[in-house]
């Protein structure tokens, strides 16, 4: 018996190169380019413009790895044909980021500036100071990346002020009763 995901092929979008070498793994696309290495104890292979991934034996940490390999699989190709994105909004009075060369130069609030640059294979982009996109191939990373810039500055419950992601809700509390 296979993993429930690891059974569903993965489809290989028009551009993108995909090759298999044992149990090594790398896609090509219009983005960028990126390599796996497949757990042991399962074959991927390609058939047509699909990615069939297939367990060895019925081990129980096989079928795991298998449906893990096939969703990092996925996501690799996804990344290299359309690219990931996180969308943080920042909010607050003064609150704002500034483009500095690669990076961004953060004012929230303290009594000095935050400086982030852009790991490789990610960049920024500012529609406007009060909004900050992560863009990258790796899903992970992305992720990771705009994890960072939310940490810099949470946002709190009382005002909402602070860096949150685009949907996210920040649940309120209610404050001090005024007499």
């Amino acid at each position: 018996m296979a993993s429930h995901i690891g059974k569903l092929p993965v489809t290989i979008p028009a551009g993108v190169e995909v090759k298999i070498e044992g149990q090594s793994f790398s896609v090509k696309g219009a983005k960028g380019s990126d390599s796996f290495e497949i757990p042991e104890g399962i074959t991927g292979a390609v058939e047509g413009n699909e990615i069939i991934l297939t367990p060895a034996d019925d081990l129980r940490p096989t079928r795991a790895k298998h449906g893990l390999a096939r969703s990092i699989i996925a996501g690799m190709v996804k990344g290299v044909s359309e690219g990931y994105e996180k969308r943080l909004q920042i909010v607050g009075t003064g609150y704002r980021a500034v483009a500095k060369g690669q990076g961004i130069e953060f004012f929230l609030g303290y009594s000095h500036t935050i400086t982030m640059n852009p790991p490789e294979g990610i960049t920024f982009e500012l529609p406007n100071p009060n909004e900050v996109v992560v863009k990258g191939i790796d899903k992970q990373v992305v992720g990771q990346v705009a994890a960072n810039i939310r940490k810099l500055r949470a946002p709190e419950p009382y005002k909402g002020k602070g860096i949150k992601y685009a949907d996210e809700r920040i649940l309120r509390k209610a404050g001090k009763a005024g007499k």
